[in-house]
């Protein structure tokens, strides 16, 4: 479910741009021609697997509960699974659970990650300087999963990737613009943060995203 030959470069960026304390967090999912692949901005200490002791799977959103209710309006989380991640404490969170939820993204050939890997200790604003040093590495990771569909989430992520100025409150419906990755080039659909101070987002987050699976 992830792409073991770019973590080492992951933790590497970590000792540069994270926080000493913490783990970096590595994308997860279906890494074989995902029909969905999103692209968030940057964990923090609010994901679990950020801990240095954990021992589990690395990978985005473990141990909160928002962007769990897109998943599941989306139609790639299953009832009992979306109700979990709302009961269970931040404490409560096992790495069997955690396994299990991205075992169930991966059989709706969906693959999670950031644009930036390093994990901060809040959510507090990365700049530009920061995203780009992991832009080689995000391209390898597009290249290697091969999605069909590249969703962005807010408007830095999108321009970042893109290398333009980006407002995600441009496009509607099935809008894209083109990425260009060596021989290949993939569709991005920048969307609504559907997170965080983006929650009241959430709602056209999530209209776009499945008129984008359905087209």
């Amino acid at each position: 479910m992830q792409l073991k030959s770019i973590h080492k470069d992951i933790d590497s960026l970590q000792s540069l741009h994270g926080n000493s304390s913490l783990n970096a967090i590595y994308g997860a999912g279906c890494i074989d021609t995902p029909k969905s692949m999103f692209i968030f901005i940057n964990p923090t200490a609010r994901n679990i697997s950020t801990d240095m002791k954990w021992k589990g799977l690395r990978a985005p959103w473990l141990g909160t509960k928002s962007v769990w209710n897109m998943l599941f309006e989306l139609g790639v989380l299953s009832e009992s699974l979306y109700e979990k991640t709302q009961t269970l404490k931040f404490n409560e969170w096992t790495k069997d659970f955690c396994s299990t939820i991205y075992s169930e993204l991966k059989n709706h050939s969906v693959f999670i990650t950031n644009l930036a890997k390093c994990t901060q200790l809040d959510a507090r604003p990365l700049k530009n300087n920061v995203f780009k040093d992991y832009l080689d590495l995000m391209f390898k990771e597009i290249e290697l999963t091969n999605p069909k569909h590249i969703i962005t989430f807010g408007n830095q992520v999108s321009s970042v990737l893109l290398g333009k100025s980006i407002s995600v409150s441009n496009y509607t419906k099935t809008e894209s613009e083109l990425l260009e990755i060596g021989d290949k080039t993939f569709k991005v659909y920048p969307t609504y943060y559907p997170v965080g101070q983006g929650r009241r987002n959430m709602p056209f987050a999530v209209k776009r995203i499945k008129e984008i699976l359905n087209s």
